[in-house]
């Protein structure tokens, strides 16, 4: 899809404390450094990212709590989702973090960004709906829990792809048990510390990036773990924090199983933007559109944008789609 007017306004806004990136695509440039997007980055936003980045760089926490699923069922129920296997299941064992080191551990990526090869940025072609996704990247001033964003996808009985981040789901175990046990909802992959997935160091918004295949690995593989731990299947889609990738770094999730989601719609500029220009950019979603906001920022104009959106694309006819119904 053409850039348009909303992935610029994103792309400023992406650099945000909690931002997971916006659409527009940024040029390879010295490793280490992401290029300003249109307009350029504010200095205000990066130095939040700057010190987010400081704050993510603590271990993984520990003391997963145990989901149980909830009895009442939503407005409307998702069709099931698809019974294929994802890559690594259907070739066999997941592999080890020495074998993907061994394998992909001499190779020089050749593209990073937004969209880069294995990123999935829309729906498959033909398809009508729209997906609406919502990350929670945990950690420091990200922990929160839109109950609001929340509520009003409920009552609607509107489906969502949520990517919650393993900060995020030990800070908010009750939260979790209740989303992971709504049928309305998937859970996704955004990883275990909230970093960009590079194998050479590469940072997004002064957050600095995973630093080789071992910690790619480490990045979707730990989480992984605790949500299948949690869920009792492992999940389908990862996406990184602030959404950026090399084309190494993709190969190594698609080998651990996952499919990365990147989105089209930037819906809330990284939980930066009000809510009149929520609704503006989300009712702007064309058909096959993944967008993209976050349910960690209750203060923020998410929900009140997200509620003022929808009710008119329903009317209008657009269906909303799980990433796993569709995919």
């Amino acid at each position: 899809m053409a850039v348009s007017r909303r992935m610029l306004l994103a792309a400023v806004a992406g650099g945000a404390l909690t931002a997971c990136g916006a659409r527009t695509a940024s040029a390879p440039g010295p490793a280490g450094s992401v290029p300003a997007t249109a307009g350029g980055i504010p200095a205000g936003v990066e130095a939040q990212a700057q010190a987010q980045a400081q704050a993510d760089a603590g271990p993984e926490p520990t003391g997963a709590p145990t989901a149980t699923p909830s009895t009442a069922p939503p407005t409307a129920e998702p069709s099931a989702a698809p019974a294929t296997p994802a890559p690594a299941a259907a070739a066999g064992a997941t592999p080890t973090r020495a074998e993907l080191v061994e394998r992909y551990g001499a190779l020089a990526p050749t593209d990073w960004g937004l969209e880069v090869a294995g990123v999935i940025t829309e729906l498959p072609d033909g398809e009508r709906a729209t997906a609406l996704t919502f990350d929670a990247c945990g950690g420091p001033g990200g922990n929160g829990y839109d109950a609001d964003l929340i509520d009003f996808l409920r009552s609607y009985g509107v489906p969502a792809t949520l990517f919650l981040n393993a900060r995020w789901i030990d800070a908010n175990p009750d939260e979790f048990e209740q989303l992971a046990g709504d049928p309305l909802f998937e859970i996704g992959n955004h990883g275990t510390v909230h970093r960009p997935l590079s194998v050479t160091g590469r940072s997004a918004y002064g957050i600095a990036g995973t630093g080789g295949v071992g910690e790619v690995y480490d990045e979707v593989a730990g989480n992984a773990r605790k949500l299948t731990g949690l869920l009792g299947h492992p999940p389908r889609f990862f996406r990184s924090g602030t959404a950026h990738y090399d084309d190494v770094a993709t190969r190594v999730v698609a080998d651990l199983g996952e499919r990365v989601a990147g989105f089209t719609v930037n819906g809330d500029g990284g939980a930066t933007l009000p809510a009149s220009e929520v609704r503006q950019e989300v009712a702007s979603a064309p058909p096959g559109a993944i967008v993209i906001g976050h349910l960690n920022h209750p203060g923020g104009g998410t929900a009140r944008g997200v509620a003022a959106a929808v009710p008119g694309m329903l009317a209008a006819g657009r269906r909303f789609v799980r990433l796993s119904d569709v995919m």
